[in-house]
């Protein structure tokens, strides 16, 4: 559990994601990367969920991004075929590890300046279980996830209101679980045409 924001204009993309980390087996926190940027191509990857998984379709894209034919477009369409390929074998793992299967599951969402479209795009990525094929979902607006307590409030691109709500996402997760599942401090990445910056924008 953790916080995964996409805010979406033509001309801007800003990713939001908390840093709190739990290793599966102790339970103890630090601080994890749940975003990371393939430069060359002013595209974001970030994630929900399990970090291990995150990290592994993330190696696959930055080596899918040294190809001479690379398109965004592309990756973006063969992501969800990917992670089909990919979960079985991460969901038999985490099993053997002694993870319940109703804990698993991965939220992703891929995005940046396309060329081709003359604009900012990203695509929402949904995983959960080895019977089911990965959802996706081209964004229009954004995202929030979770968006139970951000209901009734209005998008904002001003970094003071990404902070206010991500402080709004960890206390409802943790109070929901009854536990501490979000925090840390809260990172964003900030696309758009031929740059990229990512924020540290304070504690959650």
């Amino acid at each position: 559990m953790s916080i995964l924001n996409v805010l979406l204009s033509p001309d801007h993309l800003v990713v939001a994601v908390d840093t709190l980390a739990e290793d599966a087996h102790t339970g103890a926190h630090s601080a994890g990367a749940k975003l990371l940027l393939i430069p060359q191509h002013n595209l974001v990857l970030a994630t929900r969920g399990s970090a291990q998984f995150f990290l592994r379709i993330y190696e696959l894209a930055l080596q899918a991004s040294f190809r001479a034919d690379f398109t965004m477009e592309q990756l973006m369409a063969e992501l969800g075929m990917v992670i089909d390929k990919l979960w079985p074998a991460y969901e038999k793992a985490a099993i053997e590890a002694g993870l319940l299967r109703s804990a698993l599951g991965t939220e992703l969402v891929l995005g940046g300046w396309s060329a081709k479209n003359g604009r900012m795009v990203a695509t929402a990525y949904a995983k959960h279980d080895s019977a089911t094929a990965a959802i996706v979902q081209c964004l229009d607006g954004g995202l929030a996830s979770p968006g139970e307590p951000l209901k009734g409030r209005s998008d904002s691109f001003e970094l003071v209101d990404v902070l206010q709500a991500g402080r709004l996402q960890a206390a409802w997760l943790n109070q929901a679980v009854g536990r501490q599942v979000a925090g840390g401090r809260l990172l964003v990445a900030a696309l758009s045409e031929g740059q990229a910056l990512v924020q540290d924008l304070g504690t959650l």
